[in-house]
């Protein structure tokens, strides 16, 4: 590859990677629009609003799910979301409002991770219709038991995780009918993004009941936050692992279409719905056999969850039916410890392999220096110096170039009407003074895959979310807001451009003079973590190239005085 058309051609293959995801996305089918208008809640909640049921696996617990009769008293129905009434529930990481419709969690604020759009605000991640619609919601399977469409009673007034109190229980009741009572128990822990979700059946009836717990999410098919240059998007939407089938992503307009392919059923594994930074996710117990699933609801929102396996009730006796539930931050250092996988909703696409060395290397030096920009900083040099010998080897072809500038116009100007001879007196110069063509190309295209990775490391890390570097820089995942650093970088190309060889094409030489003017006009819009990264590497490319460039010229001007001394 001509070391002239390295540059236009880094910038190709940099801008076709970024506007990858936008193009998938705006590609992607459009969702169905719904036949009919949403209705209002019916007595009982709708068939495709409520999960079919698990088949029962071979064990003590192998009586069939009855199916509700025709004269079953069914459990009063709560008004629609908006209209129910709320209680809310605040600790020290969030403040979540719980609806009496089904027990919900149909708002959850995060109050350590504040909102971009409204700032001294904690980050809504549920959201009852302001800006998403995105619930949590669970409930029972089962003739007369209560479900996610049911009527629950709140407690009078909210509820506040008080000084010195390291749990924060909700217990809500649904109506006994037949005999039946449900409480569902929420349990908010302090310091802690986990809600444990259960239900308490107790039956005082004369015969024994069957029943199925199922724990879902509902959200619309809106993207999270743009973030990052060119608009990119990251993924947005279902997620799925079990220790078979490892995690799986899911679209939306895979479910639309009804091609969603994901583990169905295990005894294992976790349900989330990610989103740019946050996921929440639904951890059944290990063991605990389930089945998990997705669907679009006729209102054209989505639901994705898990049944879990049957359990029977004697008479005269209360059975649990549980669930965790996590709502935060994608924390790479704690999601592993949560669940097996978890960590993995953090995905770094075809780029793992790479982007999770670069996450732990940058962690490690936020631990020593307590500031992620200077641990961008310090991660640079640490590339820089593995490649090191690569960029060597890059710059001191360049240099040789440069030194061999005005023989290669010369040979331009004898045989410029003959190309081939002109080819071939170049490849004899190159075979003389031991110059590869190729040696500045390729070693800059193998350190392309590392930009790439750190760029997605930076872009997909909540840690960089509002992460402050210094003085302007008040959040590495957020473009400089006066564009400080996106010239800096500039200016470093056009200096590195001054550098290189000067290619004897003037209209080559145009182009690379204009490569500077476009790098800095995308970057203006890149996470200021990243554009970072680049000036610090392109100082410390300078600095390289500078030394071996002023090596190599000073080398050739002895040669050629030694050439030209007539006492040698």
């Amino acid at each position: 590859m001509d070391q002239r058309r390295l540059v236009p051609f880094i910038f190709f293959v940099l801008s076709l990677v970024m506007l990858w995801s936008n193009w998938l996305e705006y590609n992607r089918p459009a969702p169905v629009a719904p036949t009919t208008a949403a209705a209002a809640i019916p007595s009982t909640a709708p068939a495709s609003d409520v999960p079919s049921p698990v088949a029962a696996a071979p064990s003590a617990n192998d009586d069939s799910v009855p199916t509700p009769a025709a004269n079953a008293v069914t459990p009063p129905v709560a008004a629609p979301a908006s209209q129910a009434k709320r209680v809310s529930v605040v600790t020290d990481v969030m403040r979540a409002e719980i609806s009496a419709e089904g027990g919900n969690i149909v708002r959850l604020e995060l109050l350590k991770h504040q909102s971009t759009s409204n700032p001294g605000h904690g980050f809504v991640i549920f959201d009852n219709g302001v800006e998403h619609l995105y619930e949590a919601e669970s409930g029972l399977l089962g003739a007369d038991l209560p479900n996610h469409r049911t009527a629950f009673a709140l407690p009078e007034s909210d509820q506040t995780l008080a000084d010195g109190q390291d749990k924060l229980v909700l217990r809500l009741t649904a109506p006994t009918v037949r005999g039946v009572t449900v409480t569902k128990v929420i349990t908010f822990t302090r310091g802690s993004y986990l809600i444990d979700v259960a239900y308490e059946v107790h039956n005082a009836g004369a015969e024994a009941l069957t029943t199925q717990a199922y724990f879902q999410f509902l959200r619309d098919d809106k993207p999270a936050e743009q973030i990052g240059g060119f608009g990119v998007r990251t993924f947005t939407g279902p997620a799925f692992y079990t220790d078979e089938a490892k995690f799986q992503k899911v679209q939306f307009s895979e479910i639309a279409e009804g091609k969603a392919k994901f583990a169905n059923a295990a005894d294992n594994g976790w349900v989330a719905m990610v989103q740019h930074y946050f996921v929440s996710a639904w951890l059944p117990r290990q063991g605990v056999a389930r089945d998990y699933f997705t669907k679009k609801t006729s209102t054209g929102n989505y639901t994705a969850g898990a049944v879990l396996a049957p359990i029977t009730v004697a008479p005269g006796a209360t059975a649990t039916v549980e669930s965790r539930l996590y709502v935060g931050p994608q924390d790479q250092n704690k999601l592993e410890d949560i669940a097996p996988g978890l960590k993995l909703v953090v995905d770094y696409g075809w780029l793992t392999v790479l982007a999770a060395p670069l996450f732990w290397l940058l962690s490690l030096f936020h631990k020593l220096t307590g500031n992620w920009g200077w641990a961008i900083i310090l991660v640079t040099v640490v590339i820089k110096a593995i490649f090191f010998p690569l960029s060597a080897a890059s710059y001191k072809s360049m240099a040789k170039m440069r030194v061999l500038a005005p023989r290669m116009q010369r040979m331009k100007e004898l045989y410029g009407n003959d190309k081939a001879k002109m080819q071939q007196e170049m490849m004899n110069l190159y075979r003389t003074e031991k110059i590869n063509p190729l040696g500045g190309c390729l070693p800059i295209l193998v350190q392309i895959p590392v930009f790439i990775a750190l760029y997605w490391v930076l872009l997909g890390s909540v840690e960089m979310r509002q992460a402050p570097w210094l003085g302007w820089i008040q959040d590495l995942s957020a473009r400089d807001p006066y564009f400080i650093l996106p010239i800096i970088m500039g200016a470093s190309m056009l200096i590195q451009t001054k550098l290189n060889p000067n290619p004897p094409d003037p209209m080559q030489a145009k182009i690379m003079m204009a490569m500077p003017i476009i790098f800095t006009v995308m970057f203006l819009w890149f996470p200021s973590g990243l554009v970072l990264y680049w000036v610090v590497n392109n100082v410390l490319s300078i600095a390289q190239q500078w030394q071996i460039t002023r090596m190599i010229e000073s080398g050739g001007k002895k040669t050629a005085k030694a050439a030209n001394d007539p006492k040698v």
